[in-house]
């Protein structure tokens, strides 16, 4: 009797239970020295899951939420870029842009400046300019191994002035064939019978272009410089002397350059022998470390 009467008491128990939690829970009964004991329903497990189910479709929907933005501002800078596409086909067909296509009359008013930077077309020199309209009688004539000229008269008819001067000027030309006629004009020119006479007259003259070719900063400018010097030398002499001062001082500017240093000393040499003892004392005055031949 005893054992019914605690069988109905569980079996009470479990029915309060069910009908005050539900049929669907889960429930365990501990017993514990022959006294039973409610079980702890797992009600607060399942909370706990539909919370986290709850926030995993809140950020979910925050994600969405996020996409559709960018999608929506995708859309709206493909409209403005259209828009101003737009725009700006419809100003270049306007009848403003077409002005501006064309010159106006007060654009002449308003020139553009000039690029001091820029490559700018430089008028041809005056050794150019008189060689391509024909003020020298001579041609260039390319030969298979060496170049040479072809006077159209002989040199020795020619007249010295001005054309040994306008020969000593195209010493300074850089491009060819300026540079050949030049260098092999002012040459062949005083080769000429009656050259001594022809040529001192012109010195006060021709000194100031040939120290123009002395100073100049291209080297082979120099270098024909310097032999026209030497080649003048030859023909006049000692007339040479008044005027060597004025070219011995860029003479031995350039003497610092070892590349130049042997031709110098040997140009001072020539100089030395075709003026006699006053070019030496003017050389010495000049250059002190220059040494004569004579020693």
């Amino acid at each position: 009797m005893f054992i019914l009467k605690k069988r109905k008491r569980r079996s009470l128990c479990l029915q309060y239970l069910k009908n005050s939690f539900g049929s669907g829970r889960r429930l365990h009964l501990c017993c514990l020295k022959g006294r039973s004991y409610s079980v702890v329903e797992e009600r607060e497990r399942e909370a706990m899951q539909k919370s986290e189910c709850h926030g995993g479709v809140q950020l979910r929907n925050r994600g969405a939420d996020n996409c559709d933005q960018r999608t929506s501002s995708s859309i709206q800078i493909k409209h403005r870029t259209t828009v101003q596409q737009g725009k700006s086909s419809s100003s270049t067909s306007s009848p403003e842009s077409a002005r501006k296509f064309h010159p106006r009359p007060s654009d002449k008013l308003n020139p553009k400046t000039i690029n001091p930077f820029g490559e700018q077309s430089r008028a041809p020199s005056a050794f150019a300019a008189i060689y391509s309209k024909g003020g020298i009688p001579c041609r260039l004539v390319h030969g298979s191994v060496k170049h040479r000229l072809q006077w159209e008269c002989p040199p020795e008819n020619l007249p010295f002035d001005p054309l040994l001067i306008t020969l000593a000027e195209g010493l300074r030309e850089t491009k060819h064939p300026y540079t050949f006629v030049s260098k092999e004009g002012f040459r062949e020119l005083l080769l000429v019978q009656g050259a001594p006479e022809k040529a001192v007259p012109l010195l006060p003259r021709l000194v100031p272009v040939l120290k123009a070719a002395l100073v100049h900063l291209d080297d082979d400018v120099f270098a024909r410089g310097l032999n026209a010097l030497v080649q003048l030398s030859v023909v006049v002499g000692p007339s040479l002397n008044d005027h060597l001062k004025h070219l011995l001082t860029s003479l031995s500017k350039r003497l610092r350059d070892k590349k130049f240093k042997e031709p110098i000393t040997s140009a001072l040499q020539k100089l030395e022998q075709h003026g006699g003892s006053g070019s030496l004392i003017i050389i010495k005055s000049k250059i002190p470390t220059y040494c004569s031949i004579c020693c």
